[in-house]
């Protein structure tokens, strides 16, 4: 094993060792659960009533076009759970056999003796992966696997893999055939069966498939297998790739392989006929994590050198890089391909998350309420802490107040139709009914929930905004599959309470900036918003040409046409936060830089865009009001450290003074970061949840808990810091001081009763 490999699991496995029984695997009637997963069966309170430390539970399923696409785009949040003992299923839809040549570039594709074999090469793509994963679990690429035929809910057969020495490791093949072109137009392929142009998609079988009985699917087959497997697995967090990765506007090509952005389609689909078909109580909660794909390629590196290495060695294993016959399989024992080129096109360096990666779904309403949110089960769920938690508004991460005391709720009456439109739309409020989002806190400022507000399509994702009456909004980006394979969309929704500490009105959708699926796949990133001194929402976006866009609403409380800031090559999401002097900013990362949006005055428009100065990063930012400024936290490339710097509006229209930049030391790590005060919370390189005091010496306190998406924080004004993440177990989980804590002991928000 080398070197950098043992590190890697000595710094990764160690912390984790106390998953114990949270992740174990329990099997009945052919189904397995992971125990913990479910929130009556997780941790609940110590010996004398003490909350039980949170650690690493759950389960996942990951559903990916191809063999690799997890290497790749998922890992280190793979080898990471693998790792802590949780159950985990890999669930590939397509053969993956590609041209059929299992050759590696240079002089093994130019050997003439090298034929075209695609169920041999599929074959070989198999043995990859199951090296990979058995070395990422066991050490070892030789342990020993059972592959059998399994009956699927599409009416076909799958092969399902069991790693003897983990058995709660799974990998399903449904093994239908790829369209062979990341975006050449390939009617057989699951962009062509998507969108109709095929009746039924036929199979490619590896040449040792159990699982030896060809069978065509439909669309709806291919929902109902996927469908099947999540009912038969029952997940808490389901993984898959960005299902709107965008086209580059110079060649209009899709960002990312074809394959890749229909098979999350298909997973999205049969996430929600999963929800609506099994009800709760005969299955957890469920939270999804979309990952970005072949666009990492063009931006910074994420990891760390380390955690790249070590990333890059399992890819090493799949590709069969040493080429010794290990696994007895005249396929051979992965795919040359990789092997010649284990990095991919720049893609092995950076792990994303294309959706869930701010730090503002943590907000304080109403004097000593919070609230929290996250999307689960497709519907957008709703936590709240009441009591005496806190005394006054304070002030969170990544969104902006105003002042004033104008309504800004559902304008109008309820549209039956859930209007949308792309522009000139008033913004009325879908007919779904209202939802008091979380009961009656007790007054010991107990959390409770989630609730879940009504409405199904929400994606991961929440950003939220705070009125000056201290009614509360949340944001979100919504999937709308429609009836026909066009009208495939995903639209800006948010919800407002009526009232201080009331209840939730209805979804109001704010449509999209975007043209039609076909030219834009209907890219978006999550909506960032802001409320003006007289109590009136403006909503930013990031469209699918990486430019800014906003949507304002007006007195009357219907909302304007979406309006074009400017900007290009815009990565990521936007993140907004105001100033002490009321003055809005707005910050978006590109490839290279951070572009910066600045009022000039309150209730100004925004100026901009202006240049920062600002180098490189990994691309979530997190923006925070500091003394008559704004200050950015971002990731160093290649680094993953935390860095940060002061932002000051200049005079007028004139650009920014940036302050030099600053790190926080220590580990390193990748995605978001959230800030409470002075406390300082992210991803370390272990993948788990991480905190630091700003401003004192650079050491970490790393806790047990992988999760889900960015974390979020908050400081009340009486100097309460609650920062708050998301498990794997689809459960929330907090840690509360005052004023900032030393050492902080994570739990769940809501313990089991």
């Amino acid at each position: 094993m080398p070197v950098s490999r043992r590190r890697f699991l000595l710094a990764t496995v160690l912390p984790m060792l106390t998953v114990g029984v949270t992740g174990a695997l329990a099997m009945a009637a052919g189904q397995r659960t992971a125990t913990g997963a479910h929130p009556e069966t997780g941790p609940g309170a110590g010996p004398g009533g003490a909350l039980a430390a949170s650690t690493t539970a759950g389960s996942v399923v990951q559903i990916l076009a191809h063999p690799d696409d997890d290497l790749f785009f998922m890992n280190p949040d793979l080898s990471r759970s693998l790792q802590a003992g949780l159950p985990l299923t890999s669930l590939y839809l397509t053969a993956g056999e590609s041209d059929g040549r299992n050759e590696a570039a240079g002089r093994e594709a130019k050997d003439p003796k090298q034929p075209s074999d695609r169920t041999g090469y599929a074959e070989a793509r198999q043995n990859g992966i199951r090296a990979a994963y058995a070395e990422m679990v066991t050490g070892d690429r030789t342990s020993a696997w059972r592959r059998t035929a399994v009956p699927t809910a599409g009416g076909g057969q799958a092969e399902l893999d069991v790693l003897l020495a983990k058995p709660h490791v799974h990998l399903i093949w449904l093994q239908l055939r790829e369209a062979r072109s990341p975006a050449s137009d390939v009617p057989d392929s699951l962009h062509g069966l998507w969108n109709g142009r095929i009746p039924a998609l036929a199979p490619q079988l590896s040449a040792a498939t159990p699982a030896d009985q060809p069978h065509t699917h439909t669309k709806d087959q291919v929902v109902e297998a996927i469908a099947g497997i999540l009912e038969r697995y029952k997940p808490t967090t389901v993984r898959m790739l960005d299902p709107t990765p965008g086209r580059y506007l110079d060649s209009g090509k899709y960002t990312d392989h074809q394959d890749h952005m229909y098979a999350a389609r298909f997973a999205q689909a049969a996430a929600a006929a999963y929800a609506a078909r099994v009800p709760v109580g005969q299955r957890p909660r469920f939270a999804v994590q979309h990952y970005l794909g072949y666009h990492n390629g063009t931006l910074p590196h994420a990891l760390d050198p380390q955690t790249a290495e070590t990333k890059i060695d399992y890819l090493r294993t799949y590709g069969w890089q040493d080429k010794q016959n290990y696994c007895n399989s005249p396929s051979g024992c992965g795919d040359r391909k990789v092997g010649g080129s284990p990095t991919g096109h720049n893609w092995a360096q950076s792990l994303r998350y294309a959706r869930a990666d701010n730090a503002s779904w943590l907000v304080q309403g109403a004097p000593g309420r919070l609230y929290a949110f996250a999307a689960l089960d497709g519907q957008m769920a709703v936590w709240r802490r009441g009591g005496d938690g806190g005394t006054g508004t304070g002030t969170g991460t990544g969104t902006g107040a105003g002042t004033g005391t104008s309504a800004a709720g559902a304008a109008g009456a309820a549209d039956s139709a859930g209007t949308t439109g792309t522009t000139g739309t008033t913004g009325t409020a879908d007919a779904a009914g209202t939802a008091d989002a979380a009961g009656t806190a007790d007054a010991a400022g107990a959390w409770q929930g989630p609730a879940l507000l009504p409405g199904t399509g929400i994606d991961p994702g929440a950003t939220t905004a705070r009125f000056p009456d201290g009614r509360v909004a949340v944001f979100a980006t919504r999937t709308v599959f429609g009836d026909r394979p066009q009208d495939y969309r995903r639209e800006i929704v948010y919800a407002a309470q009526s009232e201080p500490d009331g209840p939730f009105g209805a979804w109001v959708p704010l449509g999209t900036p975007n043209s039609p699926d076909e030219d834009s796949t209907s890219e978006i990133s999550a909506p960032s918003a802001a409320v003006d001194r007289d109590g009136l929402l403006t909503v930013y976006a990031r469209d699918a040409r990486r430019t800014l866009r906003a949507r304002a609403q007006q007195p009357s409380g219907a909302f304007g046409d979406w309006q074009s800031l400017g900007g290009e090559d815009l990565q990521g999401d936007p993140v907004t936060a105001t100033d002490s002097a009321g003055r809005r900013h707005l910050y978006s990362p590109t490839t290279r830089s951070v572009l910066a949006w600045i009022q000039p005055a309150p209730g100004a428009p925004l100026a901009g865009p202006f240049p920062t100065g600002l180098p490189a990063t990994t691309v979530p930012l997190t923006a925070a009001a500091e003394a008559a400024g704004v200050r950015l936290y971002f990731r160093r490339p290649d680094s993953g450290v935390v860095r940060t710097a002061l932002v000051t509006a200049g005079t007028g229209a004139a650009k920014p003074s940036v302050s030099s930049i600053t790190e926080a030391g220590g580990r390193s790590g990748y995605g978001a970061v959230a800030v409470a005060g002075r406390l300082l919370s992210g991803r370390a390189d272990s993948g788990t949840i991480s905190t630091t005091a700003l401003g004192g010496p650079p050491a970490w306190t790393e806790s047990k808990m992988l999760y889900a998406g960015a974390p979020a924080a908050t400081v009340e004004q009486n100097g309460t810091t609650t920062t708050a993440v998301l498990g794997l177990d689809a459960e929330l989980h907090l840690t509360t001081a005052h004023p900032t804590p030393t050492h902080p002991t994570w739990h769940r928000a809501v313990q089991p009763t």
